[in-house]
């Protein structure tokens, strides 16, 4: 099944370059160069985890998760990679984005209005954690990270991380839900910083899938 290909940012390559479906739009794409391609059967990114989170993010709003199968071409390092096991071979890449089978993915949300779809990390963290209603942090962390469930299971795997001289103690829990109150913290999402600390956060599964190309 062929798509459109959404070249992001200043990605450069021959093998994009030549071909006649693709369509330049800036790093971390908006509405105004995402929604136009919405009725495509498939989208490839190529670009960055916070590339393919932007186009995500169009889906969920436009309400098009349940009709859009989501392909990526990764070009830098990837957690979305690593999690489900894609290709960062960009030829490799491009073939399994383009004709491969869609295989549903838990798509993450948060409290401000974006999506994770591959690692978030809240650091340094003081404060008070619960994963679904069960509190797995009452003080300091090194680091809090949440990434989709690779296994199934409610939708979330966090990971409570704590820096010890000896090396690091972690904490793992997969929730439906996580929230956090603390200090005001660093919030950074698929590569992308948050643009200010904040002092409360939450992650959650939504509703719907995100329908990932992963395979052939």
């Amino acid at each position: 099944m062929r798509g459109i290909v959404l070249a992001c940012g200043n990605t450069q390559s021959p093998m994009i370059a030549q071909r006649d479906d693709v369509v330049a739009v800036p790093a971390r794409p908006g509405k105004d160069h995402v929604d136009q391609h919405l009725d495509a059967p498939r989208l490839v990114v190529v670009g960055t985890d916070a590339d393919l989170a932007a186009v995500a993010l169009r889906l969920l709003r436009k309400e098009k998760l349940g009709s859009v199968a989501l392909g990526y071409v990764p070009v830098a390092d990837s957690s979305v990679a690593a999690l489900w096991g894609l290709s960062t071979d960009p030829g490799r890449a491009l073939d399994v984005a383009l004709n491969g089978d869609v295989d549903p993915v838990p798509l993450v949300r948060d409290d401000v209005g974006g999506v994770l779809v591959g690692l978030g990390v809240l650091s340094p963290v003081r404060g008070v954690g619960y994963s679904d209603a069960d509190n797995v942090l009452r003080g300091q962390a090194s680091r809090i990270e949440c990434t989709p469930d690779p296994d199934g299971g409610l939708g979330l795997r966090i990971r409570i991380v704590n820096k010890r001289l000896l090396g690091s103690k972690v904490r793992e829990s997969r929730p439906r839900a996580f929230q956090l109150g603390c200090l005001p913290t660093t919030v950074v999402q698929d590569g992308h910083k948050h643009p200010r600390p904040m002092d409360k956060w939450t992650w959650y599964r939504h509703t719907e899938d995100l329908r990932l190309v992963r395979g052939v």
